[in-house]
């Protein structure tokens, strides 16, 4: 069986979400099988295993997109798996898996920034209905999906006839860029959010909530543009101490989660909540939103508030200053999230393939 893995999704200057799931699935898809994977450049290479199987197509964001069923068609793939539903079916001659993680655009239109305008327009388009992604979704063999609670979504909003599967996204083990293992000494002074500033990631109660934590740090990591920052630094309460980071290596980011810290978001919508899963493996407390979502990624290892509540938010930060309390939080996130792994999603992934590539 020639299997083909697309990933001409991994970013080559930094991981986001896509990027990174792409990355750690297809790198685990290859342990269990032979894979080839589809590449827009070769710098992509570098987060795969060594000496894998490749082809060279055009890039995901090309105008040649809707035809990449025809193109691959001369590769002779028996079945090829997206980590995103973005792949052209058109003309396809192979069995073909999708990938929708999530329905946060429908709600929350606004297109990744690092797109063209015209791309932007496009996705601004594509989600004012169902009906595109209905199209879309239904030109696979099967749709794939990150959570429990998306696929719930999808299912609901009858996206798709096609079998629906989860494929669950994971966290990062980012132990290994820490000397120990991280630890609360005395109360967690340091909230840790990591995440973009797009209006629906909420940051605004994260700030706010600072007026009722004296003598507590928040620390905002991810890049974020000017006109952005200086919107939120009118929020910050009068003593408040919040610190811009601008980005932050994965070693800055392992060191400040080790350091007497608690992991905070306040979104109203997430396709997942991969800081959360990172934090928990690591060991650090949790307190997010009361989303269905972190519920699934959390289960009694996390704190949630109401995401419109700074006062609600900060009282949650403070119940984790009981150590007892603490403590217990901590070891049923870990247990919690130790469910989730890329070899199982892998092989959940490699049990579809098989399956679709004996019909």
């Amino acid at each position: 069986m020639k299997l083909f893995f697309d990933a001409r999704y991994i970013r080559t200057d930094f991981h986001d979400g896509i990027s990174r799931y792409t990355t750690e699935l297809g790198s685990a898809l290859a342990r269990l099988t032979p894979v080839t994977f589809i590449i827009s450049d070769l710098a992509q290479l570098k987060h795969l295993p060594k000496n894998v199987q490749h082809i060279i197509i055009h890039p995901v964001t090309s105008p040649k997109e809707p035809l990449t069923g025809i193109i691959l068609n001369k590769f002779k793939p028996d079945v090829v798996i997206s980590p995103l539903q973005t792949m052209g079916s058109l003309g396809r001659r192979f069995k073909l898996i999708l990938t929708l993680h999530d329905l946060i655009y429908y709600k929350h239109r606004t297109p990744p920034p690092q797109y063209s305008q015209l791309l932007r327009l496009g996705w601004r388009l594509y989600h004012l209905s169902y009906a595109p992604q209905r199209l879309t979704l239904n030109g696979a063999d099967v749709v794939a999906t990150v959570s429990e609670t998306s696929k719930s979504e999808i299912l609901d909003a009858k996206l798709t006839k096609r079998p629906v599967i989860v494929v669950s996204n994971a966290a990062r083990d980012l132990s290994h860029y820490l000397d120990t293992t991280p630890r609360i000494i005395n109360q967690p002074n340091n909230l840790i959010y990591m995440g973009s500033f797009i209006p629906y990631k909420n940051v605004e109660t994260l700030i706010q909530a600072m007026e009722f934590l004296p003598g507590r740090t928040l620390h905002l990591l991810s890049r974020i543009s000017p006109e952005r920052k200086a919107q939120l630094r009118k929020l910050i309460p009068e003593h408040a101490k919040v610190v811009f980071h601008g980005g932050v290596s994965d070693k800055e980011y392992a060191t400040l989660l080790a350091n007497d810290a608690i992991m905070v978001s306040a979104s109203r919508a997430e396709g997942y909540g991969l800081g959360l899963a990172e934090a928990l493996m690591l060991g650090v407390p949790a307190v997010v939103s009361d989303l269905d979502i972190f519920h699934e990624v959390a289960g009694n290892g996390a704190l949630y508030a109401d995401p419109d509540d700074p006062q609600s938010f900060a009282a949650r930060v403070a119940r984790l200053d009981d150590k007892k309390f603490r403590d217990d939080t901590i070891e049923k996130g870990v247990r919690h999230i130790r469910k989730f792994s890329w070899n199982e999603s892998a092989k959940t992934l490699l049990d579809a393939v098989n399956k679709i590539s004996q019909k």
